[in-house]
C-alpha cells in the first residue's frame, strides 16, 4: 500500500490556512462541522454553473460569513445583486443565523484544481474523449503560469470492460517539499458506464515566508 499524504492537509498552518475559522467546545463543535458540510454542499449545488473553487467560513457570536471563491463573479451576484441577496435570504434561513457574504473572484481558474477537475468531469460527461480532455487540461494550465501539474483518471474509461488508471504530467510537483504552492482536488464525472474519479495537482510555486527573529539576529551579530 502506498503511504500518500494530502497536499493539502500536510501543508496546513504551515503555507495554508483552514477554510473554516472560527473556535467551539463539545456538541457545539459537532454541530457546527455538520452546519458547514450543509453550507458548502447547498452553496456548491445552488451555483454550479458559476464555476465555484472553494467556500470559506468564518463565525463570531453571533454571524457568519461566508466567502465564495467563483470565477465567474457575475453569476453569483446577478442583476444588481439580486442573486447574491437571494442566497443570502436561503442561507439565513438554513442556518436561522445572521449571514454575510464575500464574492471573491479567482483571476486564473485554469491553475485551479478545483476548476481544472470539475471541466474534466463535465467534458468525461458529455463523451468527450478521455486523453484528449486530460492533455488539453494540463496544457492549458502550463501555459497560464502554472510550473507543473499531474492529472489523475481512475474508472471505465471510454467505456472500457475493465477500470483503470490514466496519468499524465507535465512540469515539476514537489509533494514532499513543504513550501512548495501544491493545489490539490477531486472531482466525480458520472457516466453512462460508470463514475469516473478525476484528480489534479497543480504546482504554483513555492512561498518562503522569511523568519524575523533570524533576520534580527543577523543584524546584531
Amino acid at each position: 500500500m502506498g503511504q500518500k499524504a494530502q497536499p493539502t492537509g500536510l501543508r496546513l498552518g504551515i503555507i495554508r490556512t483552514w477554510n473554516s475559522k472560527w473556535y467551539a467546545e463539545g456538541k457545539q463543535y459537532q454541530d457546527l462541522i455538520y452546519e458547514d458540510i450543509l453550507l458548502r454542499r447547498y452553496i456548491k449545488k445552488r451555483l454550479q454553473h458559476a464555476a465555484i473553487s472553494s467556500v470559506g467560513i468564518e463565525r463570531t457570536v453571533k454571524k457568519v460569513t461566508v466567502n465564495i471563491f467563483t470565477a465567474r463573479p457575475g453569476i453569483v451576484i446577478g442583476k444588481k445583486g439580486e442573486e447574491v441577496e437571494r442566497l443570502k435570504g436561503e442561507i439565513q434561513h438554513l442556518t436561522g443565523k445572521e449571514i454575510y457574504i464575500n464574492i471573491r473572484e479567482i483571476k486564473r481558474p485554469e491553475t485551479d484544481a478545483a476548476l481544472v477537475a470539475e471541466n474534466i468531469a463535465k467534458q468525461l460527461e458529455k463523451r468527450v474523449a478521455f486523453r484528449r480532455t486530460m492533455k488539453k487540461a494540463i496544457s492549458t494550465s502550463m501555459r497560464l503560469g502554472a510550473e507543473g501539474i499531474k492529472v489523475v483518471c481512475s474508472g471505465r474509461l471510454g467505456g472500457a470492460e475493465i477500470a483503470r488508471t490514466e496519468k499524465y504530467r507535465d512540469g515539476r510537483i514537489p509533494l514532499h517539499t513543504l513550501r512548495a504552492d501544491i493545489d490539490y482536488a477531486t472531482a466525480t464525472a458520472h457516466t453512462t458506464s460508470g463514475t469516473i474519479g478525476v484528480k489534479v495537482w497543480i504546482c504554483k510555486g513555492e512561498i518562503i515566508r522569511r523568519n524575523r527573529n533570524a533576520d534580527e539576529v543577523g543584524q546584531e551579530a
